[in-house]
């Protein structure tokens, strides 16, 4: 198993500075530089979350592809997504390119609403998970009660403001009785994945906050435990969400946004590329996905 998975996260949870440089009287987004009135060119800035590892692939890889087609692009990194939801409302940044709109990320979209575009879906499927090692005599969230000793009580979390945080502690708990038995302890992703790689490891029983899609999942021997009562929500998608006036100024990105789909095995090559196989640099593991994959970006773009 390899530790380095682990590092890679250190020093990128860092809330960014929201204070970008001002727009120009013309109200170009993105902080610096305009829209490409469909002829290319312009900055484009993409907010994410770095410690949600689909986030950070998307990132680099339209980063890539972007300036492949003549763009700036600049990558701002928040720690929570409310922050950075409020700053593509308000148009500090242009893109969110891996949000989680139906489900996780529903609050916001409500509240945001209207200061946003959704460009459309690249993945399908992405699900909310609480899980514990393969190993854990343990299948679903119906059985927690009555094992919470194999756990001392504790769902291991990430993030406070995380969504997942939100699904867990508003909806999951409730909906299975489980305040009396657990304390759901957050802290970060980094943290969280530190404890899950010590616990299998050592082969010790561990219940922790997942999600799919992400490395992890195929890194260590975790699997989701069954939901019965839905608590943690229906599969959704990931999608790219930006600021309501992104398509006017950026008609092109916005249509290329649009186009892209991936499915598992594109995903899973991407982001192993990107957080694993270059976890010290994820524009060299987003370079080569795109090399492996030419056809896939040249049918995005035409």
């Amino acid at each position: 198993m390899q530790t380095g998975k682990i590092t890679k996260f250190v020093g990128l949870t860092a809330a960014a500075a929201l204070a970008l440089s001002a727009c120009s009287d013309s109200g170009e987004s993105g902080g610096d530089g305009g829209g490409d009135g469909g002829e290319g060119g312009g900055t484009v800035t993409l907010g994410i979350l770095p410690s949600w590892t689909d986030g950070l692939s998307m990132a680099h890889l339209w980063k890539v592809i972007l300036e492949e087609e003549g763009y700036t692009v600049e990558i701002e990194e928040m720690s929570e997504a409310g922050p950075l939801y409020t700053a593509v409302a308000e148009g500090d940044y242009d893109v969110y390119p891996s949000a989680w709109p139906q489900v996780t990320h529903a609050d916001y979209m409500e509240e945001y609403g209207d200061d946003l575009e959704d460009l459309g879906a690249y993945y399908e499927g992405a699900v909310l998970t609480m899980a514990v090692p393969e190993y854990t005599e343990v299948d679903s969230i119906a059985e927690l009660n009555d094992n919470a000793e194999l756990f001392d009580g504790q769902i291991t979390g990430i993030e406070p403001g995380a969504g997942l945080t939100g699904v867990i502690d508003d909806s999951a708990i409730p909906e299975y009785n489980l305040g009396d038995n657990y304390e759901h302890v957050t802290s970060s992703t980094t943290a969280m994945l530190t404890e899950l790689e010590e616990a299998t490891e050592n082969e010790e029983d561990i219940l922790v906050a997942l999600w799919r899609p992400f490395w992890a999942n195929a890194e260590y021997p975790v699997k989701d435990l069954e939901d019965p009562k839905g608590a943690m929500g229906e599969p959704e998608t990931l999608n790219a969400i930006a600021n309501a006036e992104f398509s006017s100024e950026f008609p092109d990105v916005a249509e290329w946004m649009g186009n892209l789909t991936l499915d598992d095995e594109q995903y899973g090559e991407l982001e192993d590329l990107v957080v694993n196989q270059h976890e010290d640099d994820p524009a060299a593991g987003a370079e080569e996905f795109v090399e492996n994959n030419q056809d896939l970006i040249d049918s995005v773009t035409e």
